[in-house]
């Protein structure tokens, strides 16, 4: 994956460790909207999270096990998207701050991300949603992937999960 991508309306950047004043702004400003969902934003996120987290993706990246990138609106800071190595193909996990929802860019973003991980050469790309959370399986059915099947959610959940995922793939052609 490269480092940068420039999309219809956004910029993918790789994460740096400068970010976690913006990553820990964006975050605790949607508490409230991301806790449900995402067992990381559950009782708080602290800047020592954000130092945390981009240590984590920078040796990930390194790795090749991960490509998570900061996904930014006119420069502000709008969410997170990211590409997870997995045999044959990657998943894409994404989330996007308060004030940033329904205007399409997780969408589009996916879509990026989906179309250079095919000229990677990965074989399939998948997302998993919990199936409660209804915007977010609406992405992969608005770009096309076929729904496959359910299993049971990666433990703890966050609270308004119900443990069941949804997985979305679209197979190389």
């Amino acid at each position: 994956m490269k480092e940068a991508y420039t999309g219809d309306g956004f910029t993918l950047t790789r994460w740096q460790l400068a970010d976690a004043p913006d990553l820990t702004a964006a975050i605790t400003g949607s508490l409230d909207h991301l806790g449900g969902w995402m067992i990381w934003a559950t009782g708080g996120y602290t800047a020592a999270d954000s130092a945390e987290f981009l240590e984590r993706t920078r040796k990930n990246w390194e790795s090749g096990e991960t490509h998570d990138f900061a996904l930014r609106v006119a420069g502000s800071l709008a969410g997170g998207i990211g590409t997870m190595t997995r045999d044959g193909g990657i998943e894409i996990g994404y989330w996007l701050a308060r004030g940033h929802t329904g205007r399409g860019l997780i969408t589009r973003a996916a879509w990026l991300l989906t179309a250079e991980a095919f000229r990677l050469g990965a074989g399939y790309v998948e997302i998993k949603h919990d199936e409660r959370n209804v915007r977010s399986g609406a992405v992969p059915a608005r770009l096309g992937f076929t729904k496959v099947r359910e299993e049971p959610a990666d433990r703890p959940l966050a609270p308004s999960c119900a443990g069941i995922d949804h997985v979305w793939r679209w197979e190389r052609l």
